[in-house]
C-alpha cells in the first residue's frame, strides 16, 4: 500500500466539504485529478471511502476510521517541513498554542510578549478553549502545545502533560447583589437554593460544578447555560447568578464578589501538553523555556497570579 500525501489531503478535503468539486478547489486542483487520487486511494486500500450521490459525498464506516489517522499524518508531516525549514532557515517558525480563557488573560499575555521579544521571526497562532476542546485539537495535531487543566484520572495517554500551577476555585457573584453567604467561607451546599451561570459542554468547569454540587446531595438550578467564560463572567456581574470560577478569572473585575470555598475547597492542575509521539519543534521547546523561566521568577518575586502556587 503507498498512500501518498495528496491523496490524504485530497480525502481529508473532500470528507470536510462533502463535495468533490468544493475539496477541489480548496487543495488547488482539478475536480477530475482529486477524483483519480479518491479513486487510487480507495483501490489500495481496497474499500470505498465514500458514499457518493448528485448531492456530495458522506464517509463511509471505512472512511471515518481513516479520516483521523489522515489528519494526524498530515500534521506531522507539517510539522517535519517546518521543522527542517526552521534548521535550515527558509522560513520563519511557527507555533500553535491553545490554552483556556482565564489562562490567556493572566500567564500567557506576559509570557508570550517575554517569548516575542526574544523569538521575533516565530509566527504565533493562538487558540482559546475548554480543556476537552484543547486536548481534542492536540490529539489531530492541530496544536503543538496547550495549557490545560489536568483531571485527577490523567491526561490522554497519548499526551505528555507536565503540571506548572496548581490554582485554587472560587465562588463569583454579583458584587451589586446581596452575597451569597452571610458567614463566609462558602460550603457547596449553600448553592444548593442558588442559581448558577453553567459553562458550555467542553469546560471542565462545568464538570466540576457539576460533580461537587452532586456530591453534596443536589442537582443545581441553572439560572443560564451554555457560556464561555467572559460570557458566564458578564451573566453573574449582571445578577443572574452564580458561578464557580478559577481564582484568576475574577481578577481585576470590581463588579465582581469573590467568596472563598470552606476547606478543603477546590483546586486544579494546569499542566503544559503535547503529543507524546511527536517532538516538539525549536519554536515549540522555546516556548516551554520561556514559560519555565518566567514562573521561576515570578515564584521567586511571589508575583504569580493570584490564587496560584507552583507545583
Amino acid at each position: 500500500m503507498d498512500m501518498q500525501l495528496a491523496q490524504l489531503r485530497s480525502f481529508v478535503a473532500v470528507a470536510e466539504t462533502r463535495h468533490f468539486t468544493q475539496a477541489a478547489e480548496a487543495v488547488g486542483v482539478s475536480q477530475p485529478s482529486l477524483s483519480k487520487q479518491i479513486h487510487t486511494l480507495e483501490a489500495d486500500l481496497g474499500a470505498e471511502l465514500f458514499s457518493r450521490s448528485r448531492g456530495g459525498a458522506t464517509l463511509t464506516p471505512a472512511g471515518a476510521a481513516l479520516l483521523p489517522l489522515a489528519r494526524r499524518i498530515l500534521a506531522d508531516a507539517d510539522t517535519a517541513r517546518l521543522e527542517v525549514r526552521e534548521l535550515v532557515g527558509l522560513q520563519r517558525g511557527r507555533l500553535r498554542l491553545g490554552a483556556t480563557p482565564s489562562l490567556c488573560v493572566s500567564l500567557v499575555a506576559p509570557v508570550l510578549r517575554r517569548f516575542a521579544d526574544a523569538h521575533p521571526r516565530i509566527s504565533l497562532h493562538l487558540e482559546e478553549g475548554g480543556s476537552q476542546d484543547l486536548v481534542r485539537h492536540l490529539l489531530h495535531g492541530e496544536l503543538d502545545l496547550a495549557l490545560i487543566i489536568a483531571p485527577d484520572t490523567g491526561v490522554d495517554p497519548a499526551l505528555t502533560a507536565t503540571p506548572i500551577l496548581r490554582e485554587s476555585l472560587v465562588v463569583a457573584s454579583s458584587a451589586a447583589m446581596p452575597p451569597p453567604t452571610e458567614h463566609p467561607p462558602l460550603r457547596i451546599t449553600d448553592l444548593r437554593d442558588q442559581p448558577l451561570v453553567m459553562f458550555r459542554t467542553g469546560y471542565d468547569l462545568r464538570d466540576v460544578t457539576l460533580a461537587a454540587c452532586r456530591a453534596a446531595g443536589f442537582t443545581p438550578t441553572f439560572a443560564v447555560e451554555g457560556g464561555e467564560l467572559d460570557a458566564v463572567l458578564g451573566l453573574v456581574e449582571a445578577g443572574l447568578g452564580l458561578a464557580l470560577v478559577p481564582s484568576m478569572a475574577a481578577t481585576g473585575r470590581p463588579r465582581l464578589r469573590v467568596t472563598p470555598l470552606a476547606p478543603p475547597g477546590f483546586h486544579r492542575t494546569i499542566a503544559l501538553a503535547h503529543r507524546r509521539d511527536v517532538a516538539l519543534t525549536h519554536s515549540a521547546r522555546a516556548l516551554r523555556d520561556t514559560l519555565d523561566a518566567y514562573l521561576t521568577e515570578a515564584a521567586a518575586w511571589r508575583t504569580l497570579p493570584p490564587g496560584t502556587q507552583p507545583t
